[in-house]
């Protein structure tokens, strides 16, 4: 199973957002990506827990999620 990474439009968005986490209890982790169409800039947010509602809580404070996907983890 690989691992959950937010997609966002922007490093900055993606290291804002890691902030935010970080306040309300949640870990999280800015991710280089391979970029591709949907991921934009090729940064993203790994949330290895309790990814869900640190979708809502970006989403409650403004910030585009462009999706999700699974990154595949290291051997």
């Amino acid at each position: 199973m690989g691992k959950p990474v937010i997609l966002v439009s922007s490093v900055t968005y993606a290291m804002k957002s890691r902030d935010l986490l970080h306040k309300r209890g949640i870990k999280a982790y800015v991710e280089r990506i391979p970029p591709t169409a949907s991921s934009g800039c090729g940064y993203g947010l790994l949330v290895p827990n309790g990814v869900e509602e640190a979708e809502q809580i970006l989403r409650d404070n403004g910030v585009k999620i462009l999706g999700r996907i699974e990154q595949e983890a290291a051997p």
